[in-house]
């Protein structure tokens, strides 16, 4: 999917994770914008990355419980940005905030992923 929609992670900081995913054909819907689907998957690929850098992954893992989105402004074209913060990092669930803004850096859609942190056995 991530290869596919053309997502490339370009910063990773302290406390955030970044990627950008250009809007073209295979990021639209019929009207030429960016599709909420699309949105949500840059934003379930930006939390579960960061999930997994916020564990010891020989000994856990991270899935997604939950995801939602609100898509707040249209996107025609151009490149949008994923930015991942934590909002609650848990021993066994961490909660992510992820905002994706336009090319002009205007928010376009937030939206918070709830994963389960479990034990390798």
């Amino acid at each position: 999917m991530v290869e596919h929609l053309g997502i490339t992670f370009t910063a990773v900081g302290e406390d955030f994770l970044e990627a950008k995913m250009p809007v073209s054909d295979k990021t639209k819907q019929p009207l030429g914008l960016l599709h909420g689907g699309a949105n949500v998957a840059l934003a379930e690929t930006l939390g579960s990355v960061a999930g997994m850098l916020a564990i010891n992954p020989e000994t856990h893992y991270c899935v997604g419980l939950e995801i939602n989105a609100n898509h707040l402004k249209p996107v025609k074209e151009g490149i949008v940005t994923g930015t991942v913060r934590p909002v609650h990092l848990g021993q066994k669930t961490q909660v992510w905030e992820i905002k994706i803004t336009t090319p002009e850096g205007k928010l376009s859609c937030i939206s918070r992923i709830t994963l389960a942190v479990l034990e390798k056995k």
